[in-house]
């Protein structure tokens, strides 16, 4: 519940009244020329003080100083209080939550000193808001009930409303107290309203809401994130897209997805024009979960790009920033691109462990300044002590004792915290990279390892020409009528186990695969690393395949079924190799080379592997071919053809006993 954290804060460290423009100041600073060193110069130089406090919190502190100073020659203690709370609200404006401290106890003592309980209220609830802010919770509530019961008995209903809606934020904080968490703004709601601060009322409903909503409640939430907006859009504040967004998450949990973007994008709207990024980032996530949870991956990847450029501009780690890229990562794997989910995949990872160290630096921040309190608490103690020499003794070895013990419980604390963490990261890290190995084993499954390598790199895989590229066409002989005779199922089952098995065999024989067209499946040898030998595996492997369906036939005319016949052809020649498009990527070859290679398959024979004349060229010396004549191709003219009938016995190949691809490799070497 980011907004009521910011809100509350404002409403307790910084006058209700708003802060003063710069014309203002000017006015302010001119009058103080013309004033006497007494209560109203005083007052002016306070007045200033508060108006510095947004636009300069260092002008703040000395114009409030000089305040100090001369209320203390007047003895003017009011002043001073007034003078010490706004140095301490200027160093709270910083972080500087231990010198506002001190400067706020200060002030407190000097208005419990003149009886001015509404002063009481607004110190302690400003000292809880400190404690808060660096995660002391327990401390926190102590010093807001303090703060409550000072109020209530003041009747001071703008401090009762702030007090209990801080309450409400501490409770907030931890799923088990949500409970208390909404007892507290409820408590505080109808002060809001009677103390008519619209902003105020608009941030109690909002609050409200996010707790029936957490509980699964939407219809109760959708009321009050609604009155929320009605109140909000009353006062002109800033936090109008705040439950705007809100009753964007309820139609998208209802799937009302027209309705959720509607207000999502009024809250964009808004918020652009109020330039508060945050909550642009937040309006435009909003929209994108939104369009990814319809099916609409397009438009869900359009909206978290525009996020992350905004969420870039708040700072280079955010949660909106995690959350953009994580949703990027899934559109991008649910629409096949996985180089982009992988990339952001990656991007996620590094925000999560900046992260994650973020928030270690904060827990050990909270556990710092704790221990400096109690230092600090521990050296006023020494000092306001008036006693004999040997007890100011005993108290210091005393303190050093405690604070010896409290150091270990808290560098124990650390450890836990930190092992305790760790323990998480890892786990995360893990699933990371199971996720990112699964990306790149759908990637490598689809693409040859270099080009998936290249597109990794650089985003993009440039085509390549191949000088010598074997290329390799199947076909079955008359599909169609066979397909008529079989169920769907059947069919690709067939066609399934044959295509499984010729991937076994390229594999075998180191070739790539190119694609499957209906029954027809292509491979190339020499791509996309070139090497001499592929006309000869690219041979063994299409005889290999022959056999197989060979085999595969006898089975099925033993079981009273149609045998599917097989033509093979292959050519050898030049290519162009590459991936073309940004989605689905597919690897693939062009050139006449492949023409040929198609029409070597379509007018060779069942059982057969017919060879164009530039295949034969290469393989002559180590395979039985028989010349079938020629053919005609489009733009090439006339095209001699081969059956290979079997390898070369040794003696036919003249030479030692080799196996016809060693012949290949000692004939290329020659």
């Amino acid at each position: 519940m980011k907004l009521n954290k910011g809100l509350l804060l404002i409403c307790l460290l910084i006058a209700t009244k708003g802060i003063a423009q710069h014309s203002e100041i000017d006015s302010i600073r001119n009058m103080l020329g013309a004033e006497k060193d007494d209560t109203a110069k005083v007052n002016s130089l306070l007045a200033l003080s508060r108006a510095y406090l947004s636009v300069d919190p260092l002008h703040a502190i000395n114009y409030a100083d000089s305040a100090r100073g001369l209320s203390e020659r007047l003895h003017y203690q009011k002043g001073s209080a007034y003078a010490f709370k706004n140095i301490g609200n200027a160093y709270s404006k910083g972080g500087k939550y231990l010198e506002a401290l001190e400067n706020w106890e200060k002030s407190l003592a000097l208005f419990t000193a003149i009886g001015d309980k509404v002063g009481m209220a607004n110190i302690l609830s400003n000292e809880g808001a400190a404690y808060y802010n660096k995660s002391d919770d327990a401390r926190a509530l102590e010093l807001y009930l303090k703060a409550l019961k000072i109020a209530e008995e003041t009747a001071d209903t703008i401090r009762i409303a702030t007090v209990l809606q801080n309450i409400g934020a501490v409770y907030s904080n931890k799923a088990s107290t949500l409970d208390k968490a909404l007892e507290y703004y409820q408590r505080a709601y109808p002060f809001c309203l009677a103390a008519g601060n619209k902003e105020a009322i608009g941030n109690v409903e909002v609050n409200i809401g996010e707790i029936y909503l957490t509980r699964g409640n939407d219809s109760l939430a959708l009321s009050y994130f609604e009155k929320s907006l009605e109140a909000l859009r009353g006062s002109d504040s800033s936090y109008t897209p705040y439950p705007l967004n809100d009753i964007g998450k309820v139609y998208a949990i209802r799937k009302d997805y027209a309705n959720a973007i509607h207000y999502h994008q009024q809250a964009f709207e808004i918020a652009r024009k109020l330039n508060t990024t945050l909550y642009m980032a937040q309006s435009l996530i909003g929209m994108a979960d939104t369009y990814l949870e319809q099916g609409g991956l397009q438009k869900a990847i359009e909206y978290y790009r525009k996020a992350v450029v905004i969420a870039e501009q708040l700072s280079s780690v955010n949660y909106e920033l995690k959350n953009a890229c994580a949703g990027l990562a899934l559109s991008y794997a649910r629409s096949g691109d996985y180089v982009n989910a992988y990339r952001y995949q990656s991007k996620l990872t590094d925000l999560k462990d900046s992260l994650y160290n973020i928030d270690t630096d904060k827990k050990l921040s909270g556990l710092q300044f704790n221990f400096d309190i109690q230092k600090k608490q521990s050296q006023i103690d020494l000092l306001t002590k008036d006693k004999a020499l040997q007890d100011l003794t005993l108290k210091r070895q005393r303190v050093t004792r405690n604070a010896l013990i409290a150091g270990l419980i808290l560098v124990f604390i650390i450890v836990l915290i930190i092992y305790r963490d760790y323990r998480t990261k890892i786990r995360t890290n893990r699933l990371l990279d199971s996720q990112k190995a699964e990306i790149e084993r759908l990637l490598l499954n689809i693409l040859p390892v270099e080009v998936a390598k290249e597109l990794q790199t650089s985003g993009k895989a440039e085509p390549r020409y191949y000088e010598n590229v074997s290329v390799l066409f199947t076909d079955f002989k008359s599909f169609s009528m066979i397909a008529e005779t079989l169920t769907p199922q059947e069919v690709v089952s067939e066609l399934n186990a044959c295509f499984n098995a010729f991937d076994e065999i390229i594999e075998k024989y180191q070739l790539e695969k190119i694609k499957t067209i209906g029954d027809s499946y292509m491979c190339a040898g020499g791509i996309p690393t070139s090497d001499d030998s592929h006309p000869a595996r690219m041979i063994e492997a299409s005889l290999e395949i022959q056999q197989f369906i060979r085999d595969r036939n006898k089975k099925k005319i033993a079981l009273g079924q149609t045998p599917w016949d097989l033509r093979v052809g292959i050519n050898v020649g030049p290519v162009v190799a590459g991936v073309v498009g940004r989605k689905k990527y597919a690897y693939d070859i062009w050139g006449s080379t492949v023409n040929i290679a198609s029409r070597m398959e379509s007018n060779g024979e069942p059982g057969k592997v017919n060879i164009s004349a530039a295949a034969y060229e290469r393989v002559k010396d180590i395979y039985n071919c028989t010349y079938r004549g020629k053919i005609f191709a489009k733009n090439i003219g006339e095209v001699d053809m081969y059956f290979v009938e079997s390898p070369k016995t040794p003696s036919d190949a003249a030479g030692p006993e080799y196996h016809p691809l060693e012949l290949t490799r000692s004939l290329t070497a020659s």
